[in-house]
């Protein structure tokens, strides 16, 4: 059964408080996240740092797949590979839009396009996978 938006946002905000993701909009296979980027998130030389980029990516991804299937905290990634394309805007806000490509019973596979906001050349490409487990532990559990 999938999750909408409103769930997803309830849910991340009881199991990842820490997250800095905002969820944008979720559905037709995807999802799109955002977060804030400050002088925390940078590197030197005034670059968004690599591993705030992949944690816009996974949040993506594992958004995605909870508006597919449905609330199942114990999906997990196993796969992450990102291409860094161009230097992100510092300060700019990092969108993440991620497209599903093939939701099965165990895997799940995407891919995240990031972009600094209001920049239309992706900054990143990510794809991934995530395993689901067996059983769908929670609201979204049933067959696939």
């Amino acid at each position: 059964m999938p999750a909408n938006k409103q769930e997803i946002v309830a849910f991340m905000a009881a199991e990842f408080p820490q997250s800095k993701c905002a969820v944008e909009a979720v559905g037709d296979g995807g999802a799109t996240v955002s977060r804030n980027i400050g002088s925390g998130e940078l590197r030197p030389g005034g670059t968004v740092s690599g591993p705030v980029l992949m944690s816009v990516a996974d949040v993506a991804l594992y958004v995605a797949i909870l508006a597919e299937i449905g609330i199942v905290p114990l999906a997990v990634t196993t796969s992450l590979t990102i291409n860094f394309m161009r230097k992100p805007l510092a300060k700019h806000r990092i969108i993440g839009a991620c497209k599903l490509l093939k939701v099965g019973r165990a895997l799940a596979v995407g891919e995240v396009l990031l972009y600094s906001e209001g920049s239309r050349e992706p900054v990143a490409h990510v794809v991934g996978t995530y395993s689901i487990p067996s059983g769908r532990q929670g609201q979204g559990a049933g067959t696939a």
